[in-house]
């Protein structure tokens, strides 16, 4: 009878670690399945995540007709921009997610918006000018057509500035180029009509200052542009007309790379400080009349303590200008999924005389 009861006993136990056994296996079994579920979840969303990024960019027409050659992937290997094909094919029209067309050849002809080809409902076009609006034409033909705008103004879907003061991660020494000129200038499209002209006729009463460019009748190379500048104290970064944001090469690329202090005209002071440091630049409007500017600028470059004082941001900022449009170009990816997905300008025209 003991033996018995035992051998009942050693029965029931085995039953109960063969059952947590089971048990034991079934839940390996459901998180082996799950993390396979899982798993197979995760990849396939990041690989739907990764098709859904490629996006391919058409540039209709390349800006001033300054075309560039296009590597097979040019997006990545030059600028490691994933998920991004840069093309000027037009024969890939009917795949492209974004279509870029540039004012200029729009306007005077060389190219036409391809509005006899099939376009796909998500297709969408850009507007590209980096010019003010006194310069862009008539663009009221243009209703309804493009989706989104890629200017200077800070409001544009796509804003392409002509440069920006990027920080630096540590301090930066700068050496101010010797001096040996009060004021230059370099213009070519000399108007009499222009603001600027007649500030700069008012000046040139009252100090020298010495104009290169074809108006002058005393062009510069490229390569002589940035040494010719940097010997003078003053440039006058003047624009041709005034508006929002209107803040060009003048500055960026005249002024702050030759390494002279900029004397400004174009929007108000404020619009140049949501961009530059204050102490950086001297404003036409700061001055009750030309008399005053002239005077300020002789007493600065005699100065030479005040005078550097325009330069020190330059250990904390560094200079990035605008260089390559397939560059530009391959930014629109970075920030595609967040650009409207449903927009249209109805009136391209009110648009780009707006002041943002």
């Amino acid at each position: 009878m003991a033996v018995s009861n035992d051998a009942s006993a050693v029965s029931s136990m085995d039953f109960k670690k063969c059952r947590k056994f089971h048990v034991f296996l079934v839940l390996v079994l459901v998180f082996v399945i799950s993390y396979s579920v899982s798993y197979k979840w995760s990849i396939s969303g990041r690989w739907r995540e990764t098709v859904r990024r490629k996006v391919n960019i058409l540039i209709w027409h390349w800006p001033f007709g300054n075309i560039s050659t296009l590597q097979r992937d040019e997006c990545w290997d030059s600028y490691h921009v994933p998920g991004c094909n840069l093309v000027d094919n037009r024969s890939l029209f009917p795949q492209a997610d974004v279509v870029i067309y540039h004012n200029r050849e729009l306007q005077n002809g060389v190219s036409k918006l391809p509005l006899d080809l099939p376009r796909l409902p998500a297709q969408k076009w850009v507007w590209l000018s980096l010019e003010s609006p006194a310069h862009n034409g008539d663009l009221r033909r243009y209703g309804g057509l493009f989706n989104w705008t890629m200017t200077y103004q800070s409001d544009a879907d796509i804003f392409l500035p002509y440069g920006e003061l990027v920080p630096r991660t540590t301090k930066g020494n700068y050496t101010i180029p010797a001096k040996k000129t009060l004021v230059c200038w370099v213009v070519s499209n000399y108007q009499s009509s222009h603001k600027r002209s007649t500030v700069y006729m008012s000046l040139k009463s009252l100090i020298p200052v010495e104009v290169y460019g074809r108006w002058a009748n005393k062009p510069l190379n490229d390569d002589q542009v940035l040494p010719t500048i940097s010997q003078c104290y003053f440039y006058l970064a003047f624009e041709n007309s005034v508006h929002t944001d209107y803040i060009t090469e003048k500055l960026w690329y005249n002024a702050f790379l030759a390494g002279t202090v900029p004397v400004v005209l174009g929007p108000p002071r404020a619009n140049y400080e949501a961009y530059i440091p204050k102490d950086s630049f001297i404003h036409v409007d700061d001055f009750a009349s030309i008399t005053e500017l002239a005077t300020f600028l002789n007493e600065l470059a005699s100065d030479k303590e005040r005078y550097n004082s325009y330069f020190r941001w330059r250990s904390d900022y560094y200079v990035k200008l605008f260089h390559s449009w397939s560059e530009q170009f391959c930014q629109i990816c970075q920030i595609y999924e967040r650009l409207p997905p449903r927009k249209i300008y109805d009136d391209l025209d009110s648009w780009s005389k707006h002041e943002p």
